[in-house]
């Protein structure tokens, strides 16, 4: 039976157990707990055929205390206010773990891109962009690419904010285009974060890399660097990868004894993340059903698709070998299953830390923007590398000083920073 997860009801009872631990008035809790701006829209789409079709549009401003709200917007069918609710407030914890002076923000619509034209989806986002020009700015509120939108759906927006306020304004929307304001770096930046935790994690732990294997959900942009990373950086061997096959409607893991090919599966993987099967086949490869890849008697399990994936029914079926997991995506463990893996201790490295390479390199790219210069990608994932490590060191050092889940932990460094700024800006 499959068990539906609130990722809004998650985030917020996640923010609870740790306001507790930090005796935050309930006054300021009370604050932190809701976005600050919340904006539903219309977005009406001439369609190749000739007809005119309605879609919604959602942005979140949960907290911008710290600085401008950042974060992507997810274009996928089952999008909501909930989910975007909580993509903010993780953001905006995500940002403060990372010590970027950014805050949280999330935008969506429901729909899946692959059912979309190249045009279809160009009318689409620029449309996003007419309802919300007003409330984003590089000083106000700075998208980026998330589930289901490319880095060039992001420069149609970019440009078409840039029509809308009459100058050329491409920090207004970072994950651009390498070429079109855009930052070296930025496609491996999300998955080689994770992987820069993985590895400060597991000299923590006394884990060799060499003699590891990891097991990866999700095959889209986050999974495949951090499944390169995985062997590449670190010398491991990747034991399988999930994926949605847009074609089935169904999810797949995918393996090989010895270990997969990271940069093989990329090279047959579509923009969406779906792999292609046949060819996978020909190539020595297992097809197992979606659920394997939890399974798998690996040392590290890196969930990178989306929310609440580990579960209290799924944690179950983790192996005992497992030393690790580091979560790629937002949101991917439930409180239960926290507490399974808090028994079992099993080292998590929460998902507003893991990942926060993709907003911190975004961070960099707005940076870059700004001084209308721009980096090598060795300096670019120099400076990633730098902040990642020291984001971990901070979490780890909290959840040793106070003996707390590495989650909780997390949350603790951020909050205190978000606090910290709504004091000295006397919002409280």
């Amino acid at each position: 039976m499959e068990i539906t997860v609130n990722a809004f009801q998650m985030a917020q009872a996640q923010f609870d157990r740790v306001a507790g631990l930090l005796n935050l008035d309930p006054q300021v809790a009370e604050m932190l707990r809701w976005p600050m701006r919340e904006f539903k829209f219309m977005i009406p789409v001439r369609m190749d055929d000739g007809s005119i079709r309605t879609f919604f549009g959602y942005r979140v401003q949960h907290n911008d205390a710290r600085g401008p709200s950042k974060g992507g917007i997810r274009f996928h069918p089952a999008e909501t206010l909930d989910t975007v609710r909580a993509l903010a407030m993780w953001m905006t914890w995500k940002c403060a773990v990372a010590d970027i002076p950014l805050g949280g923000g999330k935008g969506g619509v429901p729909v899946d891109p692959a059912t979309l034209s190249t045009s279809e989806k160009e009318r689409l986002v620029r449309g996003w962009v007419d309802q919300m020009w007003r409330n984003i700015g590089p000083r106000q509120d700075v998208p980026a690419p998330d589930v289901g939108t490319t880095p060039q759906m992001m420069g149609w927006m970019m440009d078409q904010y840039s029509k809308l306020v009459g100058h050329y304004s491409p920090g207004v929307i970072t994950g651009k285009p390498v070429g079109g304001g855009g930052s070296l770096g930025r496609t491996e930046a999300t998955g080689f974060g994770v992987i820069y935790t993985v590895r400060e994690a597991m000299k923590h732990l006394k884990l060799d890399p060499e003699n590891s294997w990891a097991a990866l959900q999700g095959f889209g942009n986050v999974s495949q660097y951090a499944a390169i990373g995985f062997v590449d950086l670190l010398g491991g061997k990747v034991a399988c990868v999930s994926y949605w096959d847009r074609d089935d409607r169904m999810a797949y893991t995918v393996s090989k004894a010895g270990g997969i090919d990271p940069h093989y599966l990329q090279s047959i993987t579509d923009q969406y993340g779906t792999i292609d099967k046949d060819k996978a086949i020909q190539a020595g490869y297992t097809i197992e059903d979606a659920d394997a890849w939890i399974e798998k008697d690996v040392d590290v399990l890196i969930p990178g698709a989306l929310e609440g994936q580990i579960n209290a029914e799924s944690v179950l079926k983790v192996s005992d070998r497992v030393k690790l997991v580091a979560e790629g995506a937002n949101g991917p463990t439930t409180p239960e299953a926290d507490e399974v893996f808090k028994r079992n201790r099993v080292f998590v490295i929460p998902d507003f830390l893991c990942n926060a390479g993709g907003v911190t390199t975004s961070y960099f790219e707005g940076v870059q923007n700004d001084m209308n210069y721009y980096w090598t990608k060795t300096e670019v994932l120099e400076r990633l590398d730098t902040k990642m490590t020291q984001a971990f060191e901070d979490v780890r050092e909290m959840a040793e000083r106070h003996g707390v889940f590495m989650r909780d932990a997390a949350y603790m460094v951020a909050i205190n920073k978000v606090v910290q700024a709504m004091e000295l800006r006397g919002w409280i």
